[in-house]
């Protein structure tokens, strides 16, 4: 089940209220990437407290490990890592995407030697349904192939990405097949594919759109392009799917990304940036981007963000502490910086979300570079 009503706007901006099976979402918002069915070194109920309202999981790692009977077993994702709201699944093509030479990829789907065993596999979009039904996530991505911007050194031709692109469409007619024959009771999402090339993504979403989904995503962005190519596709792209189903910005991006994506019409966004640069000690603030691992915070006193209402900050835990556990690889650092950059990430889209209420979407972006700008 999905229903998406659109409940404001201001330029291309949208605010809206998507219902699906295991509870209601409001947009734009952000999902915190679970890849084996946790956010890393966040404990489910931060991740409440912090507002997360929809979190992603893994088709392929979850096929891998724990296995599909594990998860029959629990019947479906939810139980499984205790979380009742709803849940993202991605198709695996963009796993099988970062296999690279590992990897053949035929019209049936792509073969692989699994990396945790090396045992033989085949993925195709049947068994991407399968998986992902077994899961019961509340949004299922159709099987894709991601276009890659360059391959051995090489940028990918027009020809390439057309190939790579219209195999994708094919995908996606099989997945829906195969989704249907499931009687599967959630929603099948498609994903734009047309690498660099705007009559490519013309093309594919005309396809797409043909096939009435519940909502649809654009994929093949933060592959290795530029950031000016990847700001060009997210300006290009949105705008033109249809305005009554929610549109999903797949693997972006950095908060000027999400405030950027907004503003070109994009509702849902995922991406690992806040929770891997939190790992390594890149935190994210309303005034710019802090190293923790700076020798300046070595006695620093200060919250990460005296702004910031996350657990870290809200508790006074200093940037001197954090670059003690840091230094000394205490599993504590990581953990409260998580937390905080996922805090930012959330609060962020709900600043938006208010200020598109409030018609006042434009003001809140001049204000957001200003702050960004100032510096921590």
């Amino acid at each position: 089940m999905l229903k998406f009503d659109l409940l404001a706007t201001e330029g291309l901006a949208r605010r809206g209220r998507l219902t699906l099976n295991h509870g209601v979402v409001e947009t734009p918002i952000f999902m915190p990437v679970g890849t084996y069915g946790t956010v890393k070194g966040v404990l489910p109920a931060s991740l409440h407290e912090m507002g997360a309202q929809i979190i992603l999981g893994n088709t392929f790692h979850l096929w891998l490990r724990p296995g599909l009977d594990v998860i029959t077993q629990f019947k479906g994702l939810h139980a499984f890592e205790g979380w009742q709201k709803p849940i993202l699944t991605d198709s695996g093509g963009f796993q099988v995407w970062s296999l690279g030479e590992m990897r053949k990829i035929s019209e049936e789907g792509v073969r692989f030697a699994s990396p945790v065993n090396g045992d033989k596999l085949f993925l195709t979009p049947e068994v991407s349904m399968q998986v992902q039904t077994l899961l019961d996530s509340d949004i299922v991505m159709q099987f894709d192939e991601c276009t890659p911007y360059e391959s051995k050194g090489q940028l990918t031709t027009e020809a390439e990405a057309r190939a790579s692109m219209e195999l994708s469409l094919r995908w996606a007619g099989r997945c829906v097949t195969e989704f249907d024959r499931l009687g599967n009771r959630n929603a099948l999402f498609g994903i734009v594919q047309g690498g660099m090339f705007e009559h490519l993504r013309e093309a594919s979403l005309d396809a797409l759109v043909a096939l009435d989904l519940p909502g649809y995503a654009i994929g093949g962005v933060s592959v290795g392009e530029p950031k000016d190519e990847m700001l060009r596709i997210m300006a290009h792209t949105p705008h033109r799917l249809p305005a009554n189903k929610p549109r999903y910005l797949m693997g972006v991006g950095t908060p000027e990304d999400l405030v950027a994506g907004v503003a070109a019409g994009v509702d849902m966004f995922d991406c690992v940036m806040p929770t891997r640069n939190a790992r390594n000690g890149h935190l994210f603030t309303r005034f710019g981007d802090l190293r923790i691992r700076n020798a300046r915070h070595k006695t620093d006193a200060s919250p990460i963000d005296e702004t910031c209402g996350c657990h870290a900050c809200a508790t006074g835990v200093s940037r001197a502490y954090l670059h003690h556990l840091d230094r000394c690889g205490e599993m504590l650092g990581p953990m409260l910086t998580s937390i905080h950059n996922l805090h930012y990430y959330l609060n962020l889209m709900r600043e938006i979300r208010e200020a598109l209420e409030q018609g006042g979407f434009a003001a809140f972006s001049v204000q957001f570079k200003a702050d960004r700008a100032r510096g921590v």
